[in-house]
């Protein structure tokens, strides 16, 4: 009896969907937390069109997105609203500070200064919605779980 390394293979995806779907109900719930006009004023110093309706839209996907990425829920659907507002993002606050998502700028007493993020995590957070539209949600997703049950239903519908 040796060491199967494909059972542990299967789990692989799973610490991605869990920490990517929390990343992205961390950062709708901050805009919430720091009052939602707050959001709606940077988006409309950025000159998005329609700033409250996208402000409220993307803290409703990053929020129910998040949740269905963390559940393994709808992966393929969610990904595509998910990596639109990372594109935006890229485009409209990360790109003129580069690739680097950490800038040290210097050390002062009261301890490292940091510079704004470049476009690095967005990037990586559509390489791991990627990952997870290509290559599935693992085990214990919501989307296997449905799955399932609509065989064992057409199963006994026979």
């Amino acid at each position: 009896m040796g060491f199967d390394l494909s059972t542990l293979r299967r789990w692989s995806v799973v610490p991605l969907r869990l920490i990517v779907g929390y990343g992205f109900i961390a950062h709708g719930y901050a805009k919430v937390a720091n009052g939602p006009d707050h959001f709606v004023a940077s988006l409309q110093g950025l000159g998005v069109p329609a700033p409250q309706l996208m402000a409220w839209a993307t803290i409703g996907f990053e929020l129910v997105g998040g949740l269905a990425v963390l559940l393994g829920a709808y992966i393929p659907l969610i990904s595509l609203p998910l990596t639109v507002i990372l594109l935006v993002a890229v485009v409209t606050v990360h790109l003129p500070y580069g690739f680097s998502s950490i800038k040290l700028r210097g050390v002062t007493a009261a301890g490292p200064q940091f510079g704004p993020p470049g476009y690095e995590a967005d990037l990586l957070y559509i390489a791991a919605l990627a990952t997870l539209v290509l290559g599935g949600s693992g085990p214990l997703a919501l989307d296997a779980q449905v799955a399932r049950l609509r065989r064992v239903e057409r199963v006994a519908n026979r």
